[in-house]
């Protein structure tokens, strides 16, 4: 693949979404999203009501990017080893054998993830970040391309473990995924209405997404615009209203989440609207309101539209 052919992945994305539109009413934006994501390396946390097809969305992407689908409900007794997989004692062999767990998969769909315990929600953390599993003191790759999808429900707070600071730094971004309207919603009866689950067919396969994610790392970015991303995120350590703001992490998410984006588009650069326009998903679960700014219920999108305000893009 060429350096400079983001054509080719801006037409591999237009195939991708047309096949998810077959399944998918709506959600464009969250859909752009997490497939900026993929191309990124990242990871994303979707938080939204029952019902909005959180866990749909995710096995309709990994059916069309022809991508290995693993799911993992997560629930009070999971255990670390239910997601890693564990040695059984083979008789006949007289030797332990591994049984790979859920988690060797491409994309992995975490549903629920607040609803295991910390011990458990731990055994993701090296598995999003080093790409890698360890099992009885022996370290194992995960297959590549690796994508972590989790849900959790932001309404119902019984029997839930709030997910630390640490973990939900392992998401490249949240989305929030709303109810849809009316005009979405007899969209999605009319299109089940012959049949539940449309067929979608694969658009792409696994060697495309890898080089994709490859020439993705390739897309220029300038020092003005690395420059802007920096005072951005340097920018959220200073708010009153934030005890947190966000971390190196955030900036490495928004240059590569702004190369995908230019990619997506077409593109063989990234432009300061790229960032501005990923801002929001990028640090949203990264900020720590003061207890001031929660008793004031000050939103988050007012805190980032401020900060894009007052941020001039010098290129």
């Amino acid at each position: 693949m060429s350096k400079l052919d983001t054509t080719l992945v801006k037409n591999h994305i237009e195939n991708i979404k047309s096949e998810i539109s077959k399944r998918i009413i709506g959600n464009e934006e969250n859909i752009d999203l997490i497939l900026t994501t993929i191309l990124s390396r990242g990871h994303v946390l979707l938080e939204g009501v029952p019902g909005i097809a959180k866990s749909y969305l995710a096995s309709t992407i990994a059916e069309v990017i022809g991508l290995d689908f693993g799911r993992i409900q997560f629930t009070p007794d999971l255990m670390p080893s239910d997601i890693t997989g564990s040695s059984i004692f083979d008789a006949k062999k007289q030797e332990f054998k591994f049984i790979e767990g859920p988690v060797f998969n491409n994309i992995i769909l975490c549903d629920e993830i607040n609803r295991a315990p910390p011990k458990t929600q731990a055994a993701m953390l090296e598995a999003m970040q080093e790409k890698q599993v360890s099992v009885e003191g022996v370290s194992m790759e995960l297959p590549k391309p690796f994508f972590v999808m989790a849900t959790q429900n932001p309404v119902e707070q019984r029997g839930v473990y709030q997910l630390p600071e640490a973990q939900l730094d392992r998401f490249m971004i949240r989305i929030n995924m709303n109810l849809p309207g009316y005009k979405d919603e007899m969209k999605i009866l009319q299109s089940k209405r012959e049949k539940l689950i449309p067929d979608v067919s694969q658009a792409i396969t696994k060697k495309e997404i890898e080089q994709m994610q490859d020439l993705i790392e390739k897309v220029q970015i300038s020092d003005g615009v690395l420059d802007y991303i920096a005072r951005l995120i340097v920018r959220t350590r200073f708010i009153p209203s934030l005890s947190l703001g966000g971390s190196p992490r955030a900036s490495l998410a928004l240059m590569m989440m702004g190369r995908a984006r230019a990619a997506m588009a077409g593109r063989t650069y990234v432009e300061p609207d790229d960032v501005k326009q990923l801002l929001f998903h990028v640090v949203n679960h990264r900020f720590i309101l003061t207890p001031e700014a929660e008793i004031q219920q000050l939103p988050v999108t007012q805190i980032v539209e401020t900060i894009i305000k007052e941020t001039d893009v010098n290129i």
